[in-house]
């Protein structure tokens, strides 16, 4: 393991300002915090950047609608995301707004760099126009000639005079840019949308607008003050504006972003629309940028009308900041689309962080206090357990690059491979008989190791759990510091002489869920009807073929089936009750009545797709599919080969 960064420039998306943060923009945050606490712990100069998207004709009507001027509604929720992230210790090093005046003037400065280059132009603009996306569309994009693809809002018909940025320009060195850099764009999976995307022919883009007047004003060199411009360029610009591009410049040493954090939604802008304005600027382009999926609630989507918006504040102070951070990095996979489940949250709660952690610490503070009196050393630790510490420093030589390919998950996975070896060489070699038998320098070898083991995880959970791990390390009379990160980690020497001190219990077991749950909604009529059409029809019957980032969106989990029953008048469907694991079991009706009875089913196991969205059948609601093949010998379920824990992730 080795410090490989010098200048490491995080940036999340600036978050735009139409309502208050939820768990989204709460995963996108906690994930920068993690990387750049990271980065700082190994030596890097850091620096994270975060803030609000405030222009726009969105905004304007909601400030509108509250009787309020846009600025004023934009200082309103831009506080409330500033204070968010101070509640959660995010360490920024800059939180910009697009209504501070030096992005405005670094924005301005950028746009007449384009414009006497040639690369802006005036002209004339006619599109189907979303105001929620902020997003043109032509008229084969829509749906039902009206209707946005995004977000499924109606479209105006916008005809106006336009500045456009020649987009069509960059196509080919855009390609180039994705061919030549692996990793440019991370999940890999989501490149090659990108990539297919740009093949299918660049149009130039439409960066300024007449009907509003919120948003940057044009430079006035350009001597045009009845436009404003689009808010996307506007918007991007805030990742250089940050540095002091335009005005004094003093951080731009920062640049190139070694990673831009977005959601899926926002992908396209970042990996289209802003290396195109950077190639005009003749400025290096980003290392990494990274696109995270979207989160549900128990499987089911969030939004207002069904009152299940996590309220990432709430959860946080019922269960803890860390074990919320925790759970998040840890449950899914970066890319992939997590379920909120406080049942599964507090499983992480009691297993990774209780028994697996917690416990350890226990157990290490309570053999040092038994047999040395707290006293700790490795003098022997290499002459007793070598073989121990090999596998260690095997599996912690390769984190490091888990964390700027943005596989956090894998990155705590490995974390709690080490986690595992300690807790097994307790009940392996077993220091209690070591005493009896006389072998106290064989004993105090195990706590040492152990100790050093915990000092490790310590070093590499900091940016994951800042305020439990700093009690770890008092504990164990470590500092969390570069120093110590290069000793244990990077040398792999072994701590020296040290004192455990006791410390209270850090994850105590929780029995119950802490905060009330979520109503759950009837599918609406429309949707039902279609749903039922679709899925009589059609449901393990068709082989489809879907791109791979379409996969990864998909959560595949094992799941036991307790009780099955026929439904009455179908010739296909039996009604299952699954349980995944969750401490519900959830209905799913299956079309495989033709191959199964239902009495031969129950207590047996199959692959579920657990992310699907609820949907009422012969006026049943079916939670889930099961997985099956067909040929002409018949159907058969997808089954684990040997019995799994209800509820594992198949992957």
């Amino acid at each position: 393991m080795e410090n490989s960064c010098k200048n490491v420039y995080i940036t999340t998306p600036i978050y735009y300002v139409n309502d208050v943060a939820h768990i989204g923009h709460a995963y996108t945050t906690i994930i920068a915090d993690t990387v750049a606490r990271y980065s700082r712990l190994i030596g890097a100069d850091t620096f994270l950047l975060t803030g609000t998207d405030e222009h726009g004709q969105k905004i304007a009507q909601s400030a509108e609608a509250r009787g309020k001027t846009p600025k004023e509604y934009a200082d309103e929720i831009s506080g409330k995301f500033r204070k968010l992230w101070d509640d959660f210790d995010i360490t920024y090093d800059k939180f910009i707004r697009t209504t501070d005046e030096e992005h405005k003037i670094g924005v301005q400065k950028a746009f007449e760099t384009m414009y006497n280059k040639g690369d802006i132009y005036k002209g004339d603009y006619e599109g189907y126009y979303c105001v929620s996306c902020e997003t043109f569309f032509t008229e084969k994009q829509l749906v039902d000639e009206q209707f946005c693809p995004d977000c499924g809002k109606p479209t105006n018909i916008v005809k106006e005079e336009s500045f456009f940025f020649r987009l069509s320009k960059y196509e080919d060195r855009l390609l180039k840019w994705y061919e030549e850099n692996e990793d440019c764009i991370l999940p890999r999976a989501k490149k090659n949308e990108i990539i297919n995307f740009v093949k299918g022919g660049l149009k130039d883009l439409s960066i300024s607008r007449t009907s509003f007047d919120w948003g940057v004003k044009l430079p006035e060199s350009i001597n045009e003050p009845k436009h404003v411009m689009y808010v996307w360029l506007d918007a991007l610009m805030n990742y250089i504006t940050a540095l002091g591009y335009g005005t004094d410049e003093k951080n731009m040493n920062y640049w190139p972003a070694k990673i831009h954090l977005v959601g899926k939604d926002i992908l396209r802008f970042h990996s289209i629309y802003w290396p195109a304005f950077l190639m005009s600027l003749e400025l290096p382009l980003p290392e990494h940028i990274a696109a995270h999926g979207w989160w549900t609630r128990d499987g089911d989507k969030m939004s207002k009308s069904k009152g299940n918006v996590v309220n990432p504040k709430e959860v946080a102070d019922a269960y803890g900041l860390d074990a919320f951070r925790y759970f998040m990095l840890r449950e899914v996979p970066f890319g992939q689309d997590g379920d909120f489940s406080q049942k599964a949250l507090i499983d992480r709660i009691n297993s990774d962080l209780g028994n697996d952690l917690g416990n350890l610490l226990n157990r290490i503070s309570g053999m040092s206090g038994k047999y040395f009196d707290y006293k700790v050393t490795s003098k022997d630790v290499e002459r007793f357990h070598k073989k121990e510490l090999d596998e260690v420093n095997e599996i912690l030589a390769n984190v490091e690059s888990y964390i700027y390919k943005m596989q956090l998950n894998r990155y705590l996975e490995d974390i709690w491979k080490v986690l595992t070896i300690a807790n097994k060489a307790i009940g392996d070699y077993e220091p209690w008989t070591k005493m009896k038998e006389g072998k106290e320098d064989e004993a105090m070898a195990l706590v040492a190791l152990i100790t050093n083991i915990m000092a490790r995880v310590a070093l590499l959970l900091d940016s994951v759990m800042p305020e439990k791990i700093s009690k770890i390390a008092a504990s164990l009379g470590i500092k969390i510091d570069t120093v110590t990160y290069k000793k244990l980690l990077v040398n792999k020497e072994l701590l020296e002489d040290t004192t455990i001190t006791k410390v209270e219990q850090l994850f105590p077991r929780i029995e119950e869920l802490l905060l009330e749950q979520a109503k759950p909604t009837d599918v609406s009529k429309t949707e039902t009807e279609e749903k039922s059409c679709k899925n009589e029809s059609t449901v393990l019957e068709e082989d489809n073929l879907i791109t791979i980032d379409k996969f990864f969106e998909t959560t595949l989990r094992i799941g036991t089936i307790v009780e099955a029953q026929e439904v009455p008048k179908s010739s296909k469907l039996l009604k299952l009750q699954v349980d995944l694991g969750e401490g519900r079991n959830r209905q799913i009706l299956a079309g495989i009545k033709e191959y199964y009875d239902a009495s031969s089913l129950v207590g047996t196991q199959a692959c579920v797709v657990a992310n699907l969205k609820p949907a009422k059948l012969m006026g049943m609601l079916s939670e889930g599919m099961l997985l099956a093949a067909r040929d002409e010998n018949g159907l058969s379920l997808v089954r684990p080969e040997t019995s799994k824990k209800s509820g594992t992730k198949i992957s």
